[in-house]
């Protein structure tokens, strides 16, 4: 079945949406919540939770690509999880380094109140993502989207840790520049 035809189940509030998504889909989000939380118990809580949010959101929301949309919301309950589980206890693990390293772009004293500013500082860091070179945008988005170690980024792209270490430090610094220039890193 069709993203298309998934999405109109969806606007006409047929339940056969849910299970077409978790046929399509299921895969997909499964692996984006394991990669974050490292438990096949929570990852597949979350990929059920993942069904449930796109039911109470799709519509009014329409989202141009469904496979997106439904990886967003998996990989933001899972990070939610992820927070709540280790908000006492800061493990030196994939998702706390990658948070951490994305930090240095985005630490202020003062965080994003309202959804407008917050909406503007994700427009600035789409259009920073999207103008990269290929190489760097894929080696950016599974880092920081898919939370892929050093390691398995350079295997994906068939490149050596250090080259992904180096341009991850670079592409991290030009986004800091950029952020400053906006206005939203002060």
């Amino acid at each position: 079945m069709s993203e298309q035809e998934i999405l109109d189940l969806y606007l006409a509030r047929n339940e056969e949406a849910v299970r077409k998504s978790e046929e399509t889909y299921g895969a997909y989000c499964h692996t984006i919540a394991y990669r974050i939380l490292q438990d096949e118990g929570e990852a597949a809580e979350c990929v059920n939770d993942t069904w449930f949010q796109a039911w109470r959101t799709i519509p009014p929301t329409i989202p141009h690509h469904l496979g997106a949309y439904l990886a967003k919301i998996t990989r933001n309950l899972s990070l939610n999880r992820y927070r709540r589980a280790h908000q006492k206890k800061r493990e030196a693990d994939r998702v706390a380094v990658c948070i951490d390293e994305l930090q240095e772009c985005l630490a202020s004293d003062s965080t994003p109140e309202t959804s407008y500013e917050q909406s503007f500082l994700g427009q600035v860091i789409n259009d920073f993502v999207r103008d990269l070179p290929r190489e760097e945008r894929m080696m950016f988005v599974r880092r920081y989207f898919y939370m892929d170690s050093v390691a398995e980024v350079a295997a994906h792209l068939g490149c050596s840790e250090s080259k992904v270490k180096t341009t991850m430090f670079r592409t991290r610094k030009k986004l800091q520049e950029i952020l400053i220039r906006e206005g939203v890193y002060a």
